[in-house]
């Protein structure tokens, strides 16, 4: 054991031994505190991020393949399937998976009122997971059979008609010359607390939109793609560009949804704020605590450079022993931000509007990288916040420090 060490050790304040005690207490509450503050902030925001920007994904996946042609409001315009564009598509690097979808505008009758609707078509290869997650009652509908009459509804639009699950949904489509009508059987209610998604879309078979469009089993509304890593979805979809040809037209969901990503990257500022106030209070916390260590034991300090230890020596002592309540703090801070994540994940005590928020609780991000750079991060912003008090030291004189305590 060093010689910094030993005497550090010796340091350790005392109940009673004056205010170095207390405040040292207060520094490690002080830090725990703001380590906790920081973590859940992040870990909300990362939650609340990967929600809202899951849901969206879920109902129009992260890159949109359709038409250069002039869409209706009411139908998607065809673009014809392409075997070869689709399998160079799933070959290109980033892309994780393909699917098709075709949009159909129209009406749902009930005996008393008349409600509009998108119905989404999903083909046999489409990924269901997200819809699988949102199921409230039911199941999902089965697209392996021909031109399935199963459809999924939202609980918005079942509670606005009194549908529920087994009840015929006879629905209108225009078709350019004409209505077309329908009676689809509701399998299933889902609900993903997206205002927007939930009061217009119906899902169902894309046969289903082939047929009321008299396209065949040759056309579709166009290609979803599903990428591995969000956070590089721009580069993959520069690399999905590359295999368009040049009458098919490339979207991904941030372009699609400007406004609410630009919302999402706000509260990253806000996030950025939280975190500089909280290292900032931290600091201020072990400073105060090393400084008023500093001035009690400045007898101390003359005493050991009496005996022959440099300024270099003294300061890790009083370095050592600061590092000693930052680790404390923030391994305090950690458990308290985990074991609160952990009841909120796990549990939803804290709940939220969801027609103002699209999510009916708090949601939560335990993320392993979280803690460790928060936690990092905290311990260097402190110990670089102590080099300049540190420096005190160097002025204590040994003569006059004994002097005042003789």
């Amino acid at each position: 054991m060093s010689f910094e060490r030993f005497i550090s050790q010796r340091f350790m304040p005392r109940r009673g031994g004056g205010f170095s005690g207390p405040l040292s207490v207060i520094a490690v509450a002080g830090i725990a505190l703001g380590v906790t503050v920081m973590v859940m902030a992040v870990s909300i925001l990362r939650g609340f991020q990967a929600d809202i920007s899951g849901k969206v994904v879920g109902f129009g996946s992260h890159i949109t393949v359709s038409s250069f042609s002039g869409q209706l409001a009411y139908a998607d315009a065809p673009v014809g399937y392409d075997s070869r564009l689709v399998e160079s598509l799933r070959a290109t690097r980033g892309v994780r998976h393909v699917q098709c979808y075709a949009n159909k505008g129209g009406m749902v009758k009930t005996a008393d009122q008349i409600y509009g609707i998108m119905f989404r078509g999903l083909d046999a290869g489409y990924d269901t997971t997200f819809y699988a997650s949102c199921l409230t009652d039911g199941r999902l509908p089965d697209l392996s059979e021909r031109a399935s009459n199963d459809v999924l509804v939202s609980t918005t639009i079942a509670s606005k008609l009194g549908l529920a699950v087994g009840d015929k949904l006879r629905t209108y489509f225009w078709n350019g010359d004409g209505y077309r009508s329908r009676a689809f059987v509701i399998c299933g209610l889902y609900n993903t607390d997206l205002t927007e998604m939930d009061e217009l879309y119906v899902v169902g078979d894309l046969r289903q939109v082939q047929r009321l469009n008299d396209w065949g089993d040759s056309l579709v509304g166009g290609y979803e793609l599903l990428v591995d890593d969000f956070d590089h979805l721009d580069e993959t979809a520069e690399r999905v560009v590359e295999h368009l040809p040049y009458d098919l037209q490339m979207v991904t969901v941030r372009q699609a949804n400007p406004a609410l990503f630009s919302w999402l990257d706000l509260l990253e500022a806000n996030i950025t704020l939280i975190l500089a106030i909280m290292c900032l209070v931290s600091a201020v916390a072990i400073v105060s605590a090393l400084l008023i260590m500093i001035f009690e034991k400045s007898a101390t300090i003359g005493l050991l450079k009496a005996l022959g230890a440099c300024n270099r020596s003294v300061r890790r002592i009083f370095l050592i022993k600061s590092a000693r309540l930052i680790v404390w703090g923030v391994l305090i801070g950690d458990a308290a931000a985990l074991a609160l994540s952990y009841v909120q994940w796990r549990w939803h005590l804290l709940s939220l509007d969801p027609e103002s928020y699209s999510m009916a609780h708090v949601p939560v991000e335990i993320s392993v990288w979280t803690y460790v750079a928060i936690s990092l991060g905290t311990v260097v912003v402190c110990m670089l916040a102590l080099l300049l008090p540190a420096r005190y030291i160097s002025g204590i004189s040994p003569a006059k420090t004994m002097r005042v305590e003789n």
